[in-house]
């Protein structure tokens, strides 16, 4: 099992340099890989929030080894063809690091989706993303893509360069556990990122139903996050040995996302991955 940090471009860490110093540090300290909150808004006490493709881009710049990426990028407040672009860019400048997050995005907190006009319905969102991915993936390979949807369209029309990777970006698609809708949508990609599981026994259930619906297990990452205290605060999660067993791939933790403070970030980076 691989582990990854998960960490917000908010406030104490609202700073590209920072964030760039804290990849170098978690690819010196024995990381696997470095993953980058996507919002525009957040719930008080926040102010300060950085674009996470900027960020990644000077990261990618100063790393040569982890795994980096957007966890998770709301594909329907962002224009698919504008995201392939960023993310070939991301990948060719990586070297084949890039892992793109994607999922429906929440109104909350913040009211991020409503307050500018975006889709708040979740039916309506689902949709809107499997048209987004289909324009995303379509115009990341190289190939040219005719499509013409309820949200999307891309009309006869091709991008290049492709992705350093001869087999393209990876996506892995987020879902709140134990909604189906998800699991199904990610099955049909390269992993799931799981939100709000808290057993490693609820891993045969999602199993079953990610092979029920196509997935190749053998070769499909199983993404969890640490789960938070009453406190709001991201704490490590001390049965990871048991998370292994149950087929978790990448295990993702970090403070925050409120009260960051870079000092106490370093600190936690530098700590490096658990060790079990």
């Amino acid at each position: 099992m691989k582990h990854g940090l998960f960490l917000p471009p908010f406030d104490g860490l609202a700073d590209v340099e920072r964030m760039a110093d804290l990849a170098v540090l978690a690819e010196e300290t024995g990381w696997d890989g470095f993953f980058v909150w996507d919002h525009l808004r957040y719930s008080a006490p926040v102010r300060d929030i950085l674009d996470p493709y900027v960020c990644l881009a000077v990261m990618a710049a100063r790393t040569s080894r982890i795994t980096l990426g957007p966890m998770i990028t709301p594909l329907i407040r962002r224009r698919p063809q504008v995201v392939a672009r960023q993310a070939v860019t991301l990948d060719r400048l990586s070297h084949g690091r890039i892992v793109m997050g994607f999922g429906i995005g929440d109104d909350y907190p913040g009211s991020e989706l409503a307050c500018f006009g975006e889709l708040t319905d979740a039916r309506e969102r689902g949709r809107a993303l499997n048209e987004g991915i289909t324009v995303f993936q379509g115009l990341a390979s190289g190939d040219e893509v005719d499509f013409t949807g309820e949200f999307f369209a891309a009309k006869e029309v091709a991008f290049h360069p492709t992705p350093y990777r001869p087999t393209g970006i990876p996506l892995w698609l987020a879902g709140r556990w134990p909604n189906r809708a998800p699991i199904r949508r990610a099955a049909q990609h390269e992993g799931m990122m799981v939100i709000q599981m808290t057993e490693p026994e609820q891993m045969d259930e999602l199993k079953s139903q990610l092979i029920a619906a196509g997935a190749d297990l053998e070769h499909f990452d199983i993404v969890v996050w640490g789960q938070r205290d009453e406190n709001m605060v991201y704490r490590k999660d001390e049965r990871y040995a048991e998370w292994s067993e149950a087929g978790v791939t990448w295990f993702l933790t970090g403070p925050g996302p409120f009260d960051l403070d870079f000092d106490e970030v370093r600190t936690y980076v530098a700590a490096g991955p658990p060790q079990y």
